[in-house]
């Protein structure tokens, strides 16, 4: 079997959604449903939006959840946002009593769904968005393995694609999977 490399697998960035880290949260949904209905029925949906700054650098990603997460503005009192998008606390053996208790304590959810929406639609991409580290990075003549050790060791939903330093697509778990899934059972 030929040696899969990154940029065969990729989503070309033309083709993903991306917003300015200015744009509000409401505008990257638009993008992230505009690439949706353009995307090829067969393939899994686009999940996140990418954020680029006024260098037109990717920056930063808006996850499902991210989005979520945006809508109740006290969890920063939790914690620190990052890290809780890293980590959950029911893996450290929370219970689910504990977790409804911090939900009292803090007030989390107090307001409608549909005024929580409203004012997290207001947010600017920046501050909602998930800032990329070192390991979420991979170079586009890096190999398949490569990429799925990454993918493993990270936890991560999805890779940006690089080529001389500059992000030119994404590698999405789902695309790896399924890609796995052809050569176990070829189509």
């Amino acid at each position: 079997m030929k040696t899969i490399l990154i940029k065969d697998i990729m989503v070309p960035l033309s083709e993903y959604a991306t917003v300015n880290e200015e744009d509000t949260l409401k505008k990257a949904i638009k993008s992230l449903q505009k690439t949706q209905t353009h995307n090829d029925p067969k393939s899994y949906k686009y999940r996140a939006i990418l954020v680029y700054d006024k260098q037109n650098n990717i920056v930063g990603k808006i996850s499902a959840f991210d989005v979520l997460r945006s809508l109740e503005p006290k969890y920063c009192q939790i914690g620190q946002p990052e890290k809780m998008s890293k980590m959950g606390l029911s893996r450290f053996g929370l219970s689910n009593d504990f977790l409804s208790a911090m939900m009292e304590r803090y007030c989390l959810w107090e307001d409608s769904l549909e005024n929580l929406v409203k004012k997290a639609s207001k947010l600017k991409a920046k501050d909602i968005m998930y800032s990329l580290e070192e390991g979420e990075y991979v170079d586009e003549s890096a190999t398949i393995a490569d990429a799925i050790h990454q993918l493993i060791l990270g936890h991560h939903q999805s890779l940006l694609v690089s080529k001389a330093n500059k992000v030119i697509g994404i590698l999405r778990l789902s695309d790896v999977f399924k890609l796995v899934c052809d050569v176990m059972i070829p189509v």
